[in-house]
């Protein structure tokens, strides 16, 4: 069973609506095309990158659109010119579109395609009206940015 029920969690929580459809539609999109394959890595604390194995395309062949909370990267084939003849066709010439939801504040840093792999790193930036404040009792009217680290986020 590929299908979970989110309902009782949705009758008792209020605000969440956006993560239980983005866990839906990633239910739904599991059972679909797994091309082409990509790895997801964390590298920092607020710093992750996402490596496709896109072999045989060219950089003018790929295209990458960061869009509020979503990354989109497409590969169009251009098409030969028909005087080749393969005995055997085993590399996927084919075009695709990956979708990635990405969270708040998090946008794309470089891209970088080498070696059949395209490379896109990503870094988390919360503005600092976001990060929390330290109130403390007493004293002038006036808060002061808590340090960073991994549980404040």
């Amino acid at each position: 069973m590929n299908r979970f029920d989110f309902t009782p969690y949705r009758r008792t929580t209020v605000g969440f609506d956006r993560l239980f459809d983005l866990l839906e539609r990633q239910a739904r999109a599991q059972a679909g095309d797994n091309y082409p394959p990509f790895n997801i890595e964390r590298r920092g604390d607020d710093s992750y990158r996402i490596t496709l194995a896109v072999a045989g395309f060219k950089p003018d062949e790929l295209d990458i659109t960061a869009q509020q909370n979503l990354l989109v990267v497409k590969g169009s084939k251009v098409e030969g010119d028909g005087k080749q003849q393969f005995l055997h066709v085993g590399i996927a010439n084919r075009g695709f579109e990956r979708r990635f939801e990405l969270a708040d504040f998090v946008r794309v840093e470089a891209a970088d395609l080498a070696d059949g792999l395209l490379t896109i790193d990503l870094v988390r930036e919360v503005p600092e009206a976001m990060k929390p404040k330290k109130v403390l009792i007493g004293a002038p009217r006036q808060l002061s940015v808590i340090e960073s680290d991994a549980n404040a986020a």
